[in-house]
């Protein structure tokens, strides 16, 4: 083992390949053309893709660590789920309605936010998906419509499932639980009724 890895551990790259291994996914290689580095996986008919990207503000830049897949929304069911913090209080007291899901532990620690109540409830019920939720000091879980990511090869009714942390994560097992939790999410999706499993890049 050479002194830069004793010292400084295992670089994000080495990491992430190694969490294709363990996947089954593809090392897509970094370059000063091509962006960072990332990794994308398949989960049925789902395209996972793991990659990161940094937020400037103008002295000091913050890394983040994303997951993202598009999927063909059954029903249009959008959701968002955010560590609760002081400036989600003040968004409280200001009029944003956070939805309880039955769990008095999760919906003290958590904001909720989704276009079905109902829906929210079925998909945290979920008791795997809360664990792996409750477990991330810091995490955003949301359903969003399309912004770009695919252009026009976007297709109408496809939204795209995404998770987003702060920092730069380079150990695999904490990887293996974020890719666990997107999956289960996905899979859950469909459980109740909000997901088709089809290739979210076929016209409708």
């Amino acid at each position: 083992m050479g002194f830069r890895r004793q010292v400084f551990g295992q670089s994000k790259d080495e990491v992430w390949r190694e969490l294709c291994n363990q996947t089954g996914g593809e090392f897509v290689e970094g370059g000063f053309l091509k962006g960072e580095s990332k990794v994308r996986v398949h989960v049925n008919k789902w395209t996972i893709t793991l990659d990161s990207y940094d937020v400037s503000n103008g002295k000091t830049s913050i890394s983040y660590t994303r997951m993202r897949a598009p999927y063909v929304n059954k029903d249009g069911f959008r959701f968002r789920i955010y560590r609760r913090g002081w400036l989600s209080e003040l968004g409280k007291y200001l009029g944003m309605q956070d939805i309880e899901v039955g769990h008095p532990e999760f919906d003290r620690d958590f904001i909720i936010k989704g276009k079905y109540e109902s829906k929210v409830r079925a998909l945290f019920a979920n008791t795997r998906i809360r664990q792996l939720i409750q477990a991330e000091p810091s995490i955003h879980l949301q359903v969003k419509d399309d912004d770009g990511w695919f252009g026009a090869s976007f297709p109408e009714g496809v939204d795209e499932l995404r998770l987003e942390l702060p920092g730069m994560i380079t150990d695999v097992a904490h990887l293996r639980r974020l890719y666990e939790l997107f999956a289960e999410t996905l899979n859950h999706l469909c459980h109740i009724g909000s997901a088709y499993e089809d290739d979210p890049m076929l016209a409708l």
